[in-house]
């Protein structure tokens, strides 16, 4: 039986942005849209797919579509191709640095011995087992190296440990000083999207995961817990949420490296019979923010069109990103220049009549039994309601009414 997904929708929304405010604030004014959110109660991880293809991100339960035509700094969705990407010179020597430092407690940064290096060409690096040969489990049985070094990927869970490393980090790397378990449970616990088991061809080796989902990587270093990506393995894509570390290690540039290994996981799922994994979503793609900006080093990356969602070079979208504000690969007529917020105007978006919008979407009556009575969205209670009905209208023209009907409301 397939699974069932479930929200309640909720219409436009402001909020200030935390990507043009001062370093470590947010902006004084509310210049950050959005188009509608979705409080998902549960979502089947082919749904979820199908919604960050159409821009949409999660918070925890709380999903959320981005107005890039109306806010201060668009967010573009971006997707890197797992399966054509090649680490860059800068890229494989951060992986070997940090092996080297595992390996055998030397200086990261230090510079590799030239005689060592010499006649060794790019094409002897392999990412997947360059990224894994620091690990413990993948290390050689006659050698020891100098620190324990382990990542394992579970299911997303509450522990003490990782809420510790998340204060330490929300604390130190973004000054953010209200941070309570339950804050934490919310944002990097809880997750509306049903565990699926991956149909792999064959049986995958112990390190990939079995099923689709949220999940936690783990990285620890002679035991501590130093870092943790929190992850939706999809049936398309691996979707890198949030990563956070302990700012001791921060020289090692663990961001960066955690990139590359959610690469390789995408890349080593699929190579273990998942022919639909091909990718790794890197979140948001920020031009006018610098410290965003970084996820276009990893190629090729592609961006999704801001009006029909259709996928873009990153290389390729640069000029217009300079020029504009807003821009729109797919109909650079459409793109927008200033800062100024234009208001709904006449956009694509606008055009579709409500009562065709809603034609297909459902929402739950009455629940008794365990049973689920349901009926058109246009025959709810909240479709009679004007605010009710604009938030239902909003969320509607977001998902798109064929996505839309794959979602049963809650009002």
């Amino acid at each position: 039986m397939p699974s069932i997904s479930v929200g309640a929708p909720l219409g436009p929304g402001y909020s200030t942005c935390g990507y043009c405010g001062p370093p470590g604030g947010r902006s004084s004014t509310e210049t950050s849209v959005k188009k509608a959110g979705l409080v998902a109660s549960q979502l089947s991880c082919a749904v979820y797919q199908k919604m960050i293809d159409r821009g949409w991100r999660r918070s925890g339960s709380y999903c959320y579509a981005p107005d890039l035509r109306r806010s201060c700094c668009p967010q573009y969705t971006i997707k890197l191709d797992a399966l054509a990407f090649k680490p860059s010179r800068s890229q494989r020597k951060l992986v070997n640095r940090w092996n080297r430092f595992i390996c055998d407690g030397g200086d990261s940064n230090a510079t590799p011995d030239p005689a060592k290096q010499k006649g060794r060409q790019n094409t002897n690096f392999c990412l997947t087992s360059s990224i894994h040969s620091s690990e413990r489990v993948f290390y050689p049985g006659d050698e020891e190296p100098r620190y324990d070094f382990q990542v394992t990927l579970e299911r997303s869970s509450y522990t003490d440990e990782k809420y510790a490393l998340y204060v330490a980090y929300q604390t130190g790397i973004h000054h953010d000083d209200d941070c309570t378990p339950h804050s934490f449970r919310q944002f990097l616990v809880q997750s509306p999207l049903i565990p699926e088991r991956i149909p792999y061809s064959s049986p995958p080796p112990e390190h990939l995961p079995t099923h689709f989902g949220s999940h936690h990587q783990m990285y620890r270093l002679d035991g501590e817990l130093i870092a943790v990506g929190v992850l939706d393995i999809l049936p398309s894509c691996v979707s890198s949420v949030y990563f956070m570390y302990n700012a001791k290690w921060e020289k090692h540039s663990l961001g960066k490296l955690s990139a590359l290994r959610e690469a390789t996981l995408a890349l080593e799922i699929h190579e273990a019979g998942l022919s639909s994994m091909d990718s790794l979503y890197m979140g948001f793609y920020i031009h006018s923010c610098p410290k965003m900006k970084y996820k276009g080093e990893y190629s090729p990356s592609f961006l999704a069109d801001p009006e029909d969602f259709s996928w873009f070079p990153l290389k390729t979208c640069a000029e217009l990103l300079d020029k504009y504000r807003y821009a729109v690969f797919s109909n650079p007529d459409h793109s927008l220049e200033g800062s100024d917020d234009p208001g709904e105007g006449e956009c694509p978006d606008l055009d579709d009549d409500e009562e065709e919008l809603a034609r297909g979407a459902r929402s739950i009556y009455s629940i008794q039994d365990n049973a689920m009575s349901l009926v058109p969205v246009t025959l709810s209670r909240g479709w009679g309601v004007g605010y009710a009905r604009e938030e239902i209208v909003g969320c509607l023209r977001a998902l798109g009414a064929e996505l839309a009907e794959e979602i049963i409301f809650r009002m």
